[in-house]
């Protein structure tokens, strides 16, 4: 993908009223993080014009402040 065409993307979603924002996580690639109501996108731009994507889409389900200590726990070194 060309910069003119990921600008352009940018532009769409900034039109959308859809939030994003940008990172950098590996040396060849650009990150646009999306958020929308129940999903958040994970889309890289990579050097070589090639785009991943990756949604994570909530399961509707909301739990209360005892889910920190699990999360903690299931997720620490």
């Amino acid at each position: 993908m060309e910069l003119k065409e990921f600008i352009r993307f940018l532009n769409r979603l900034e039109q959308n009223d859809i939030f994003y924002k940008l990172d950098k996580i590996r040396n060849d690639a650009v990150l646009v993080e999306i958020a929308v109501s129940g999903q958040r996108w994970e889309v890289e731009f990579m050097e070589d014009g090639t785009v991943e994507i990756e949604k994570f889409i909530s399961d509707g389900d909301f739990y209360d402040v005892k889910e920190i200590e699990i999360l903690i726990k299931e997720f620490s070194d």
